[in-house]
């Protein structure tokens, strides 16, 4: 049986660590960010990898860096792991790490690669409308997740799934992937297959992006950033001069709107681009768009929790 580090930090790696456990893998160590202040009481919280390993009693380690650390890497060392495994673990891996084990570094990966090499594939597949992505598992080098790939595995991302919804499904499946790359690996029959010279990138996420643009985006864009900054961040509308988070939204034609008795041609026509349409507790919230409408289903004030708009309505006007 393979002697195993782990190397990861939020609930996607702890599906990928949880799964090796179960699979009998003898696990040297894990490897997780520090501790970090959280709430309003700043409390130090744990990562969910942390929390799994205490329960487990694995070893851990919470290094602050792993670059030109050589304290850390003598400890690697010590370990002799037979394989390194990396699931989001937030931090490159310098060349004295990926050369320690004799089986290599391996990583599991939320997008079909080489598409969405970066920090936020999951997300970027669903704010640029992607019908599919998958998990990809593949031998680690100096790169941005540009090593040789092992397996991957496709799946259908739904037509309203939230970032939220796909990062629980692939976290589970990259588990399975995982374990599956380690049984070709221990029989000596993983493949390595070059990735293609042609690749799309998925950089972190910034405040900036998640304001909805109502004069450029397409209605379709806008529900693909809705879902995609659902629940990290929340994309956000200004309405009456307050910050208003959308959470969920329902898309129309014009022609779809009209037919529903929401609004008249004219009401829309003499609308300007992300004015409401109609604000009540009966029919919603409607907002004009650059090729449609749409609907707010789910939202959030500013100071307030997640409701339904029109639960919001009931006690608020727009």
């Amino acid at each position: 049986m393979l002697n195993i580090l782990f190397m990861g930090t939020p609930d996607f790696a702890k599906e990928s660590l949880e799964a090796i456990y179960k699979a009998n893998y003898n696990i040297v160590g894990v490897v997780t960010n520090p501790d970090k202040p959280k709430g309003r009481g700043m409390k130090m919280v744990s990562s969910p990898v942390k929390e799994f390993s205490l329960e487990k009693n694995i070893p851990i380690y919470q290094p602050l860096k792993v670059r030109n650390n050589i304290e850390f890497i003598k400890e690697i060392k010590n370990l002799n792991p037979d394989v390194i495994c990396v699931v989001a673990y937030g931090k490159i891996l310098p060349k004295e790490i990926l050369d320690i084990p004799k089986f290599g570094c391996i990583n599991v990966h939320g997008s079909l690669l080489p598409k969405y090499r970066g920090a936020a594939p999951i997300q970027w597949a669903v704010i640029n409308g992607e019908k599919q992505t998958g998990i990809t598992t593949m031998y680690m080098d100096e790169g941005m997740d540009t090593g040789d790939i092992i397996i991957k595995e496709t799946v259908d991302i739904g037509e309203n799934e939230t970032t939220g919804e796909l990062w629980e499904r692939l976290s589970k499946l990259g588990g399975n992937i995982l374990v599956k790359t380690l049984e070709l690996i221990e029989k000596g029959k993983a493949p390595r297959e070059k990735q293609p010279a042609d690749f799309t990138l998925a950089p972190m996420l910034n405040k900036e992006m998640a304001e909805i643009n109502w004069k450029e985006k397409t209605v379709v864009e806008i529900k693909n950033l809705v879902r995609g900054l659902n629940p990290i961040m929340g994309a956000y509308t200004i309405i009456n001069n307050k910050k208003i988070k959308v959470w969920k939204v329902n898309i129309y034609s014009n022609e779809e709107v009209i037919e529903k008795g929401v609004a008249s041609m004219h009401t829309i026509n003499i609308a300007k681009l992300g004015d409401i349409l109609v604000a009540n507790d009966k029919q919603g919230l409607f907002l004009k768009a650059k090729d449609g409408v749409v609907e707010i289903t789910e939202m959030q004030a500013e100071g307030s929790k997640k409701m339904q708009a029109k639960d919001f309505l009931r006690g608020n006007k727009l």
